[in-house]
């Protein structure tokens, strides 16, 4: 089939290439001249497993092609993908100024039936917005426009894309039903179910499912707080839960807040909305209340132990993208933590496998940013993990002894066992559950993590 995907944004990208790997004819259209020029090269703007070995086959196979002229690029195609940015404003709600644009352009040039795709995230009702400025200019029997979200997974989302969990296409069109259900059906060979409901349905279950996911994991930040206060380990408590097949394992981490580039915004996107229809939402508002304290949570751990001001003191950072396997830093909880670090005087070397780049571009020299996650250790007075990464979970613990000031390790993703941390010798606090001190012993059993700790980098 022939497609266009207008957007080669995290979505787009993923999109189009996962296309052309089922042997569809791919055009993605983006007005930035250098990422079309870098993209026709083979090189993805953006670090994602998977996708730059995809990309350089289907380039080479010819089913994939790059573009910046919107004319060019849907000549012929059967089906449209809108998979344009929607930043949030202040008041949280969706900026739907390109996905409109877009649409206003598409109008003047389509001439044969087409379906229209919104993949971007988009507020309920945006499926009849774009309808209504295409029918400006455009016979309805010429178009369906089409609401299909996405649901990827950053660090996994080829795979989510080509084996996924589910797919949600909103649509009253029986024409558009027949068209995407012929494009998806190379996907479904596993049996993973497609849902065909309206558009509104359709839009609303992203933002639905995301800040479900959010409210989940502010749960158990939560839990992890009361934990630490009441002598509970979060890491049993956990387990307990996630034994209940009503509530299920994923999801139930805790940690220093959530972030990246969908939670936050569709959690503030699904406030705006219930504001709009006069809907008190209360636990929406107090999921987003929730992780902005959280990420605030390493910070007075940090100062708890030295004291609020800094100055003098070097601490190394180890993880600053949101999740590991992602050099994405949007609302990663590292940059609030690097700001009140700077802010209370100390000095910060940071590492992260991907992230670095993008984080340079934020704070520039006043960073360390080491080569190696033990050369970002020199000279610093404790450690502090906040991103998971694979590399970070097994690391030489002696050369870290030997290398920091002190034997001092705060973790903000419960990364080490806390037998392995009283066995070593570490200063070692962590969320929800207990604080370890130099060489104090308790016989109380801990969660190895090896065994038990099934999260991935998936939550």
């Amino acid at each position: 089939m022939q497609l266009a995907i207008i957007g080669t944004g995290y979505v787009g990208l993923v999109t189009g290439t996962c296309f052309a790997e089922t042997g569809n004819n791919v055009i993605c259209i983006d007005i930035d001249e250098n990422k079309v020029n870098k993209l026709k090269e083979g090189k993805t703007p953006i670090y994602e497993p998977g996708l730059e070995v995809l990309l350089e086959r289907n380039i080479k196979e010819k089913r994939l092609h790059f573009t910046t002229s919107i004319n060019e690029g849907i000549v012929g195609a059967k089906v449209i993908f809108l998979a344009l940015p929607t930043p949030p404003g202040k008041d949280g709600s969706a900026d739907l100024q390109y996905v409109l644009d877009v649409a206003n352009s598409l109008s003047k040039i389509i001439t044969s039936y087409t379906v229209i795709v919104n993949k971007s995230t988009v507020p309920v009702g945006t499926a009849e917005k774009v309808h209504a400025v295409l029918a400006q200019r455009l016979d309805t029997s010429l178009f369906d426009v089409v609401s299909n979200p996405e649901f990827l997974r950053e660090g996994v989302a080829v795979e989510d894309f080509l084996k996924p969990d589910r797919i949600v296409i909103g649509t009253t069109s029986d024409k558009a039903r027949k068209v995407m259900d012929e494009l998806y059906q190379p996907y479904l060979r596993q049996g993973n179910p497609i849902y065909f409901m309206d558009p509104r349905s359709s839009e609303m279950t992203k933002y639905a499912a995301n800040s479900y996911l959010a409210m989940r994991i502010s749960f158990m930040n939560e839990m992890a707080n009361l934990c630490e206060k009441s002598g509970a380990d979060v890491d049993w408590v956990r387990i307990g839960m996630g034994s209940d097949s009503r509530i299920g394992k994923r999801f139930l981490f805790p940690g220093i807040g959530y972030g990246g580039s969908c939670f936050p915004k569709d959690v503030k996107a699904l406030a705006f909305t219930a504001l709009e229809m006069d809907c008190d939402f209360r636990i929406v508002n107090t999921v987003m209340q929730v992780n902005d304290r959280q990420k605030k949570i390493l910070g007075e751990k940090v100062k708890n132990y030295f004291g609020s001001d800094l100055s003098g003191i070097t601490l190394a950072i180890w993880g600053l993208s949101f999740k590991p396997e992602t050099d994405d830093i949007r609302d990663a909880p590292a940059i609030d933590l690097i700001h009140e670090l700077l802010a209370s005087g100390a000095k910060v070397r940071v590492f992260d496998p991907e992230g670095m780049n993008n984080v340079k571009q934020i704070f520039g020299d006043k960073l360390h940013y080491a080569e190696s996650q033990y050369e970002a250790l020199e000279g610093a007075s404790a450690m502090i993990v906040v991103t998971e990464w694979s590399e970070f979970r097994n690391p030489d613990f002696e050369r870290i002894a030997k290398t920091l000031i002190h034997p001092c390790i705060f973790d903000g993703r419960n990364v080490y066992s806390l037998d392995k941390m009283r066995e070593l010798g570490f200063y070692y606090e962590s969320i929800g559950r207990k604080t370890i001190h130099k060489h104090i012993h308790n016989s109380a059993p801990t969660p190895h993590n090896d065994v038990v700790r099934e999260r991935g980098v998936l939550d």
